[in-house]
């Protein structure tokens, strides 16, 4: 599994510098468009952090998330290099922790638990969302080149429809993914910078993984998720 997102990670990063130096240079014998906008499909990966966590709870291994979508740029100045972005997009993310996620036979209640002094192979969590970014951005950006410098910074909501927790341990593997204490609905604040290909991305939720509901011996589980990565943008 590492192997394989590692090679989308390649894959997209050769065709998201390939698509620029295209478009830039085929630009060269169009017309110049003085009315420009930002239009940009974007990629982004993540290592994704967990903070707010119950005591004793820990991340291990790799934890990565992949983000992809379309941003419609919308200037309000007459310079056009500041302006509003409003898009649609998808994300992936990959939790590796010792956070135990079971259910109460029975009752289907949800159970959560520290795997401490546990042997597994494997515990995770993945999430699958929908995301809407509403950005303030400001760039250097001119008609005659797509090559500028950024910086972006905003809200991103979404709506978590696909939770999967998986605990593999010898002779037993148990898997979640009804869980009645997620905070489905996701705010998160993000700020993005850099200079044509390469931008420096950050993203903080304002509001915790898992309701009051959710708690470990009296203490609640909460989890807030920071992100810290790459995003490429595809004019």
């Amino acid at each position: 599994m590492k192997n394989f997102f590692i090679l989308i990670v390649c894959g997209l990063y050769v065709l998201v510098s390939f698509g620029q130096e295209t478009e830039s240079d085929s630009n060269k014998s169009i017309e110049i468009d003085s009315l420009y906008r930002e239009d940009q499909f974007y990629i982004g990966v993540t290592y994704n952090l967990l903070f707010n966590k119950p005591k004793d709870v820990n991340q291990s291994g790799f934890s990565g998330g992949l983000h992809l979508g379309f941003i419609r740029d919308m200037p309000i100045n007459k310079r056009r290099n500041l302006g509003l972005g409003l898009g649609l997009g998808y994300s992936f993310n990959v939790y590796i922790q010792d956070l135990f996620i079971g259910e109460e036979e029975g009752t289907e209640q949800s159970i959560f638990s520290v795997l401490d002094g546990v042997e597994y192979s494997t515990n995770r969590f993945t999430t699958h969302l929908v995301e809407a970014p509403f950005e303030l951005r400001w760039r250097t950006s001119v008609p005659e080149t797509h090559k500028f410098y950024r910086i972006y910074t905003g809200i991103k909501l979404g709506y978590l429809y696909s939770f999967n927790s998986n605990f593999k341990q010898p002779g037993n593997q148990v898997k979640q993914s009804k869980v009645e204490e997620l905070n489905r609905w996701r705010v998160g604040a993000t700020f993005t910078f850099g200079w044509n290909t390469f931008n420096f991305h950050f993203y903080y939720s304002l509001n915790s993984l898992f309701n009051d509901k959710a708690m470990i011996q009296g203490d609640p589980v909460g989890l807030n998720i920071a992100k810290i990565g790459l995003m490429f943008y595809i004019l």
